[in-house]
């Protein structure tokens, strides 16, 4: 008899896929959609609704293969695939992940010196102790459920919409008839747009919390060795990563809404500077809109840099042994020593003289690019008996997967052609 859960129940056990919404809102996702807007103004607003159920059911994918193995993608490779394979998959997440890491980290420094005087390095260093001592030191039961909390200064964006002149329909225009140019700037925003929200740390970081659902949680089993708890958990992926990337595209949707408002109106097509990005959020927060931004940055940045490190430490751990965040330092020392290498070379491309707010967006584009080939490897895991015995991913799931993975291998052909 299948368990089922009410929907209260499924309220109260949101998580891995409401964080990883939550956390797809990064500086690096901010800075992204405030370029397109200004640059574009309204033009590219369809693609939030385009991208919604290619990252819901390639984020759901990556969460059944979590929950019916018990492990991480990583591990999952490394039980079922050849070496090369592996490596390969994980120095491409690993890399991109140490990237936007690093420029998440810069864009926090960099947000804070607005507003307090001192070195912009200074406050980057500390941020990225501050982002990666939760992970070192706090047991991730203990601060998983907190986390949910840091994103609610993201919805200033959705009310800065309804405090300015907004074109309604030219907005309803752009969301329902795609439009995009054939030069390259277009395609550049385009893999921009969908690399940060079908993000690759995003796969890893779902996949492995699934994974610690099933060790931190008593009486819960990989679904492989507990089928009966089959209709309760899959269920309740279903509706937790729907609710999540909802989330994170909503938001998404109304920072391109607001910058597009704010700033394209005005003239301004390109952002260099924190204080450009800030302007957007002046009709709302008027002298204090450089404050609210910090609070987005830092907020946001607070949540997806432990989630950066962690997925990448995941990948690189599962390469050979058993981990978990919710254990100690000394039963899992490969994982947090991961961390905090992770954390250390991406607070490195801080020190390089890179602007702050470019690197983010090409933390975007970056993700974009390295996102195709690791979705063409989740989605042949996924419908492996091998590795998910029984449990194979609908075959609806299946053939969206697959259309997000061809979109992304066709806009990253496109930005290589048009470069």
């Amino acid at each position: 008899m299948k368990e089922r859960l009410s929907f209260y129940g499924l309220l109260t056990k949101l998580g891995p896929g409401l964080i990883t919404g939550a956390s797809d809102d990064d500086p690096s996702g901010i800075a992204t959609y405030s370029q397109v807007g200004a640059q574009f103004g309204y033009t590219l607003l369809w693609t939030m609704v385009l991208s919604y159920p290619l990252m819901a059911a390639i984020q759901e994918i990556c969460g059944r293969i979590g929950r019916v193995t018990g492990c991480g993608l990583a591990a999952n490779l490394r039980k079922n695939y050849p070496r090369p394979v592996l490596f390969s998959v994980v120095a491409l997440m690993s890399a991109a992940n140490v990237f936007n890491l690093g420029a998440d980290i810069g864009a926090m420094g960099s947000s804070v010196a607005l507003l307090i005087p001192g070195t912009t390095k200074l406050f980057t260093v500390v941020f990225g102790l501050v982002s990666v001592l939760p992970v070192l030191f706090v047991p991730y039961t203990a601060y998983a459920k907190y986390l949910k909390w840091l994103t609610l200064s993201l919805f200033a964006y959705v009310a800065v919409a309804f405090l300015v002149h907004v074109s309604w329909r030219s907005v309803l225009g752009a969301t329902l008839i795609p439009r995009m140019g054939l030069k390259q700037e277009s395609f550049v925003a385009l893999i921009a747009v969908l690399g940060t929200t079908i993000s690759p740390y995003l796969f890893f970081w779902q996949a492995s919390q699934e994974a610690e659902e099933v060790k931190n949680h008593r009486g819960d089993k990989a679904l492989k060795h507990a089928p009966e708890q089959a209709g309760a958990q899959l269920q309740r992926i279903h509706i937790d990563t729907l609710v999540g990337m909802a989330l994170s595209n909503v938001v998404g949707f109304f920072i391109i809404l607001t910058a597009a408002s704010t700033l394209h109106t005005h003239g301004i097509t390109n952002i260099s500077t924190s204080t450009q990005a800030a302007s957007a959020l002046a009709p709302i927060a008027g002298h204090f809109a450089g404050e609210l931004f910090v609070c987005g940055i830092v907020g946001t940045g607070l949540l997806a840099v432990p989630i950066l490190a962690a997925s990448a430490a995941y990948a690189i751990s599962e390469c050979k042994w058993k981990t978990s965040v919710a254990n100690s330092r000394r039963k899992t020392p490969a994982f947090y020593a991961a961390v905090a290498v992770a954390t250390a070379v991406g607070l490195t491309m801080d020190f390089l003289q890179i602007n702050p707010v470019k690197s983010l967006v090409w933390a975007a584009v970056l993700n974009g690019i390295v996102a195709a080939p690791l979705m063409a490897v989740i989605m042949l895991m996924s419908s492996s008996r091998r590795v998910m015995g029984k449990f194979l991913v609908p075959r609806h799931l299946r053939w969206i997967g697959w259309v997000a993975t061809a979109m992304m291998a066709c806009v990253g052909v496109g930005v290589f052609l048009t470069w």
